[in-house]
């Protein structure tokens, strides 16, 4: 389970609002893999104002993060047809734990780090499982995000 304590939900609740830019998360994904813009065919602004919404919504969901699987997977979905690929969602968890890092500063602890890390992973391994079914999985037959944040039973662990 994602630790709620001082380093954990309740500190993330209070802190994005005062201090992190959907738009750095942006700018640091456009900078460190430039063939993502092209993935963004909207206003920007609009579409971090979406990501921080999914960012709220997992935040608040984490004592219970079945609810929130069912809109994961449908997103997932949508996300194909935007062109995202497998690959893209390491991208965007480098990209957001380096804003999240810039802007709390000393507050971004490493408790509050592998807090965000374990959400991040728990969100993108559903859905990229459910975005690319087992029919799409790389040739060589690997998966090779699976298994990195699971159990000895294929269950999604938190730190």
């Amino acid at each position: 389970m994602v630790d709620k304590g001082a380093d954990g939900q309740t500190s993330v609740r209070q802190l994005i609002p005062v201090r992190f830019s959907r738009l750095e998360t942006y700018g640091r994904l456009f900078e460190t893999a430039p063939e993502t813009r092209a993935l963004f065919r909207g206003d920007i602004d609009t579409q971090g104002q979406k990501l921080m919404s999914a960012l709220a919504t997992v935040v608040n969901s984490l004592g219970d993060f079945e609810a929130i699987v069912p809109v994961a997977r449908h997103l997932a979905k949508r996300h194909v047809a935007y062109g995202v690929a497998r690959e893209h969602y390491s991208l965007v968890r480098s990209a957001l734990l380096w804003t999240l890092e810039q802007g709390l500063a000393d507050e971004f602890s490493p408790a509050l780090r592998a807090a965000w890390e374990a959400a991040y992973s728990a969100l993108s391994e559903v859905m990229i499982a459910s975005a690319y079914p087992a029919s799409q999985q790389p040739r060589d037959g690997t998966d090779h995000d699976a298994g990195a944040n699971q159990d000895a039973n294929g269950a999604a662990k938190y730190v």
